[in-house]
């Protein structure tokens, strides 16, 4: 009997963490059974085909719902002392955070209606999609019930805040992280202990969903395209800043932006004030295959990230993933786990994160150059295949859940 495993997010169905969505889709092809949870009903006015499917069967936290209220009674007046230690383990692994102490006065009655429903659907084991509020769910959770946890560690929840991480890690069966950057970061913190119940997992793409186009070549204007939330981290300023210095040089191009977010104005207005406002397009979020087309289309993708004062920054951005998978040109900035996925001169560019000048050069070269565009695109594809492959990926992650590897790995890898 197939494994029944409950995926616990922070919002669904949230455009920009597609590629959880299509992590379960790709477990539930394996065999496993999924069972979707969400802390909050995410409103998105774009959705991806595969969350357009989910949304009907994901089960939400209400905290003013009757199976909230009756969860609250259910585990007070049947299991009292289990109730009130996940609280008080909860308030006091949060106490530092007032951010996340806040957000855990709503996450524990929330998980108290989860742990309700997952004892009625026979779950076996939960996992937190991030470490952050899904793994404080599912510790408690675990806490209630007993059922065994597991967490992903990406990056914000690693490079920011880690309030009650050591406590989460200590309390679950195992978890996972999406680079060996994180590895290393998370071993030289916890110790050898929490080393051994780590596995590094890469996020994944699908090669046959991600194609190269059937024509390549050039035509017309140098097309940029970056795909990115339009948030500080995301460097846009910079590559902005880089377009105008094309603009400059004379160089034709369009620079395509998918993605929105709070920074939307400030880069429509710095777009204007470039002079560059003509060549740069803001498309707002896209369906997945409208992404693909948009890479198909384009002569270079891009991904200028930095680092904030508070150590916010990228893992190992799946958007650049998605680009090699069409066989495009990449230019990523040289940070965090980015180079485990981009490496300078084979697979594509690497530029010092801030430095518009550095990304400005980096597009010329790929404009003058078509031929080594394509070669490191062909490479970068290569990687991905090997590598970063979302059907290896969930098979590693069946493994974990089961204990049993799936004969289509195998396969695969080989």
């Amino acid at each position: 009997m197939p494994t029944r495993v409950a995926y616990i997010v922070s919002r669904f169905p949230k455009i920009s963490e597609t590629f959880i969505l299509t992590e379960i889709c790709e477990l539930e092809k394996l065999g496993l059974e999924v069972e979707l949870f969400s802390i909050v009903r995410q409103r998105e006015t774009t959705l991806h085909p595969q969350a357009s499917e989910k949304l009907p069967h994901v089960r939400f936290g209400r905290l003013s719902s009757r199976q909230c209220l009756a969860a609250q009674w259910f585990w007070l007046t049947r299991e009292p002392g289990r109730y009130l230690r996940a609280w008080w383990r909860a308030i006091w692994g949060n106490r530092q955070s007032p951010a996340f102490l806040l957000r855990a006065l709503m996450i524990v009655p929330v998980a108290a209606q989860f742990a309700r429903q997952m004892q009625e659907s026979n779950v076996e084991r939960v996992h937190g999609a991030w470490a952050t509020h899904p793994a404080l769910a599912a510790y408690v959770i675990h806490a209630l019930t007993g059922i065994p946890y597991s967490f992903t560690i990406h990056s914000h929840e690693l490079y920011i805040d880690r309030t009650m991480l050591d406590e989460k890690i200590r309390c679950a069966q195992f978890f996972t992280t999406i680079s060996d950057y994180n590895r290393r970061m998370i071993e030289s913190l916890y110790g050898r202990d929490a080393a051994q119940k780590m596995r590094v997992v890469h996020c994944g793409v699908r090669p046959d969903v991600f194609r190269p186009p059937k024509q390549s070549g050039r035509s017309g204007q140098f097309r940029i395209l970056c795909v990115a939330s339009l948030e500080l981290h995301k460097g846009h300023t910079y590559l902005l800043e880089a377009c105008a210095g094309l603009h400059r040089r004379g160089i034709g191009f369009r620079c395509v932006l998918v993605g929105d977010g709070p920074d939307r104005a400030m880069l429509e207005h710095l777009a204007s004030k470039l002079g560059i406002s003509s060549n740069v397009e803001f498309l707002g979020r896209q369906p997945s295959p409208r992404v693909v087309e948009l890479l198909q289309q384009a002569d270079v993708v891009t991904l200028q990230s930095v680092m904030l004062p508070n150590g916010m920054s990228e893992g190992i951005p799946v958007s650049l993933m998605e680009a090699f998978s069409c066989a495009r040109a990449v230019i990523a900035s040289d940070l965090r786990g980015i180079p485990e996925l981009v490496e300078h001169e084979r697979t594509g560019l690497l530029v010092p994160p801030g430095d518009s000048r550095a990304l400005e050069a980096a597009l010329v070269r790929i404009h003058d150059d078509p031929e080594l565009a394509a070669r490191m695109g062909r490479a970068g594809r290569d990687k991905v295949v090997r590598d970063f492959d979302l059907r290896l990926s969930a098979a590693n992650l069946y493994e974990l859940f089961s204990g049993e590897e799936p004969v289509f790995a195998r396969s695969l890898a080989a």
